[in-house]
């Protein structure tokens, strides 16, 4: 049996607290069913008996201390909400005993942007870490030592498990009872909760936003520049010369930077353009296109299906309003 340890960290979400309380404990059903003993005994695990979430909003009694837990299988650090800076500091008592934890074989599974504190206590050094799009740059802010994935929805690295996105969380939670259970388990828990197994890419949901928190006053007119004019249709050897600048020097401070070559950032903020249109407006898919300054309408197609995982067709029947 292993043991499940849920914290209910400050500035938590209750719903992901409770989810994978709901979802660990319902396999235990499962393997009922099936005339076999639970696997998981999962319980909430705090500093305290009782902790506060939404600024008091609800009260959450927690079944063990820290203190009590000498040996734990499975840390789960659910959906952290508000200022993460605050949240870190707030938690700073936890952070010890889930250090000494992972260094005693127990797994990590964090859900969403709870990977602000997980960062925090240096366990995802040199890591990669799943993190919402919406978080990305505030995120590589605060770690810039930690190797940020936003396209893929789960990353999985020695123990430790991250995922990207709101209730992602859910396809993070059915991923650890695959790995411990079998995809059949797996598989009857997506449907009994209604869940999307095969969920695996945040890219469909991501509005682009450009990394603007770095200081080069360079790099930062040449975003705005490209931000301003979407649809204008100019190379890198431009805006080069526009800001004064060498290519090959700046294409690199760009890369750093904005952790997108000058090429990337263009046709990011094209597709952008290209989504809002798909979304709201009735033109015709190929007159959005040119309109984006392309005249190669398959060149632009697979530049859209890059950064979303769906064709403009595709895109529009999914979020046409």
């Amino acid at each position: 049996m292993k043991h499940i340890s849920i914290l209910p960290l400050y500035d938590a979400t209750l719903t992901s607290i409770d989810s994978s309380l709901q979802l660990f404990s319902r396999v235990n059903d499962f393997m009922k069913y099936q005339g076999k003993p639970p696997f998981y005994n999962v319980e909430i695990v705090g500093i305290e008996k009782k902790t506060k979430l939404n600024n008091g909003l609800y009260n959450i009694h927690a079944d063990k201390t820290i203190d009590e837990i000498t040996k734990t299988d499975v840390i789960v650090i659910p959906l952290l909400c508000g200022d993460f800076h605050k949240a870190i500091s707030k938690n700073e008592r936890y952070k010890d005993w889930i250090i000494a934890q992972y260094h005693n074989h127990a797994e990590i599974v964090c859900l969403c942007v709870g990977s602000f504190f997980l960062a925090s206590t240096g366990l995802l050094k040199d890591k990669k870490c799943a993190v919402h799009w919406a978080a990305k740059n505030e995120f590589k802010t605060m770690f810039p030592d930690i190797k940020v994935i936003d396209d893929l929805i789960i990353t999985d690295e020695k123990g430790i498990y991250t995922c990207g996105g709101g209730f992602s969380y859910l396809n993070l939670l059915l991923y650890i009872i695959e790995k411990h259970l079998g995809r059949e388990i797996s598989i009857l828990a997506s449907k009994m909760f209604e869940i999307d197994i095969e969920r695996k890419s945040q890219n469909p949901f991501m509005i682009f936003i450009g990394q603007k928190q770095h200081g080069d006053e360079v790099v930062l007119k040449a975003q705005e520049f490209i931000e301003n004019n979407p649809t204008a249709t100019f190379t890198v050897d431009e805006i080069c010369r526009k800001f004064g600048v060498g290519r090959r020097t700046f294409e690199r401070r760009f890369k750093k930077h904005t952790s997108n070559s000058i090429v990337e950032y263009i046709q990011r903020v094209k597709v952008e353009v290209a989504k809002k249109q798909l979304e709201t407006g009735r033109k015709t898919v190929n007159e959005i296109i040119y309109e984006a300054g392309y005249n190669d309408i398959d060149a632009f197609r697979k530049v859209f299906k890059k950064f979303t995982d769906l064709s403009p067709i595709d895109y529009r029947k999914k979020y046409a309003v």
